[in-house]
């Protein structure tokens, strides 16, 4: 990555800066979104930014000062272009911009846009067959900002997720992803994924009122199973709950939907869910998820 955008302005990554007076340095006000190219092009873009919006809002941040959806494509190509990328994991961040020191009480009328892309992550053969497991972490999901988790710059809360899940050298040599239960010991969500999981034919989820970020690949997931005929339910579930399912997934902007086929207890303890490979539920709704993107992908190989 060694060009980026900021208020849409091409330069050199090492020259780029960003004031010490943005208030998402000062007091992590501002968000994030994450998403990938098929084609060439970002993929539910318009999803991203509704949300980004709707937390802009909510943290006071002048929406009319950002790029709309068309600018904001034409930058990402400008960008691409500007790393010889042919596809891109892309990451879009706004900051409330500079302000004075202390709490503020209006709004932020000066936003900053950075724009980032580099190549997407290469996956391992076997990701979308057999799929990586899932441990359950020590660390609790902390309580959202407001009534709805935002993708906010504030992050330490799935860096320390992170860092526990990566002193454990098991989990590391297996690509596994870790688990966040809440305060009340429900299932949250993974620390760069929500959580599906299938019983008796019926796809289920954590509501949003378990602290879970409600994600746009999550979204589309639970639009997909409802026009497939597959009953879905949000609700609060335990780990144990999860391992009595017969399939779990996980889905993200960047992975679309990966199965999970063994759980990893705090103690070792390894469990396999359903035969250890992708299950037909999570097959049928990573093919369905597929076709929305324009057939553009290279894990068809299921």
């Amino acid at each position: 990555m060694n060009r980026i955008l900021i208020n849409g302005q091409c330069m050199d990554a090492s020259a780029a800066v960003v004031s010490v007076m943005d208030h998402g340095f000062l007091y992590g006000m501002g968000l994030f979104e994450t998403l990938r190219t098929y084609g060439g092009k970002p993929f539910l873009l318009e999803r991203h930014l509704a949300r980004l919006t709707a937390g802009c809002k909510t943290l006071g941040i002048d929406v009319s000062a950002l790029p709309d959806a068309l600018q904001l494509r034409e930058w990402i190509a400008e960008l691409m272009e500007a790393n010889g990328l042919v596809e891109a994991y892309v990451r879009y961040t706004v900051s409330a911009g500079e302000d004075a020191l202390g709490l503020p009480a209006g709004m932020y009328s000066r936003p900053t846009s950075v724009l980032m892309a580099k190549p997407l992550p290469e996956p391992a053969p076997t990701l979308y067959t057999h799929g990586k497991p899932l441990k359950l972490l020590g660390t609790r999901r902390n309580s959202p900002e407001g009534p709805v988790r935002l993708k906010s710059l504030h992050y330490m809360n799935n860096i320390l997720a992170k860092r526990e899940l990566s002193s454990d050298p098991e989990a590391v040599r297996l690509h596994a992803e870790g688990l966040m239960l809440n305060a009340d010991g429900h299932v949250s969500e993974g620390i760069v994924s929500n959580v599906f999981f299938a019983k008796n034919g019926k796809v289920c989820t954590p509501d949003a009122a378990c602290g879970l970020l409600p994600g746009i690949t999550r979204g589309l997931v639970l639009e997909l199973a409802s026009e497939a005929g597959i009953r879905c339910e949000e609700g609060f579930y335990t780990w144990e709950d999860l391992r009595e399912a017969d399939e779990i997934w996980l889905t993200t902007s960047i992975q679309e939907l990966v199965p999970v086929t063994s759980l990893i207890d705090p103690d070792g303890t390894v469990s396999i869910i359903g035969e250890g490979r992708i299950g037909p539920l999570t097959d049928i709704l990573l093919r369905l998820y597929r076709r929305q993107t324009g057939g553009y992908h290279e894990n068809d190989n299921l």
